[in-house]
């Protein structure tokens, strides 16, 4: 069985666009079922960005309010293990050309606990960057890439599941559809 790590954007990509707390409450059940069968997870350092985000759109307080309502059983705490492999990430990091500016950026922000606590896991990451290629910003996928910690996107993630959010209609739905026709 994959388990999967998500990163900050996964959440708010989502409660702020297709599946949006009010109208898709489907996909934050299926996060809430796939971590409940051990499959799907974050760590403290996500919650922690989601609850400094204040102006992530419409749906932020809804969010923040759904986080904090998970808190510690969803958002793991540090560990031993993801701390010992802080030092490969860092390493890596080092070597590849990045500037000053995007290293500090990229050390300071939940990116690197999730790339260490992936790596240190053997778990999934998931988020919506993709590869970036230069020196100014240090991305996750590269990271990931450079590391051999798998890394996909939350689509591909849904995909792999079989995650399906569909609607159910309601007996009188199927009624009005018959007395239209």
């Amino acid at each position: 069985m994959t388990k999967y790590l998500l990163d900050s954007n996964v959440f708010m990509t989502a409660a702020n666009g297709a599946y949006g707390m009010d109208f898709c409450p489907a996909f934050w059940e299926w996060i809430e079922r796939q971590f409940l069968a051990d499959q799907v997870f974050s760590i403290r350092a996500v919650l922690d960005e989601i609850k400094a985000d204040p102006g992530a759109g419409p749906n932020d307080d809804t969010l923040h309010k759904w986080a904090w309502g998970k808190g510690r059983r969803l958002f793991l705490a540090h560990d031993q293990l993801m701390v010992n492999n802080f030092p490969a990430v860092s390493s890596w990091c080092g070597s590849q050309g990045y500037t000053p500016a995007a290293l500090s950026q990229f050390f300071s922000i939940a990116d690197y606990h999730l790339v260490a606590y992936s790596l240190a896991h053997g778990i999934t990451l998931v988020t919506h960057e993709v590869k970036g290629g230069a020196p100014r910003q240090v991305k996750i996928p590269d990271v990931c890439k450079g590391l051999q910690v798998s890394c996909i996107s939350p689509y591909d993630m849904l995909r792999r599941e079989g995650a399906r959010f569909v609607l159910q209609l309601k007996p009188s739905d199927l009624r009005d559809s018959a007395a239209h026709s």
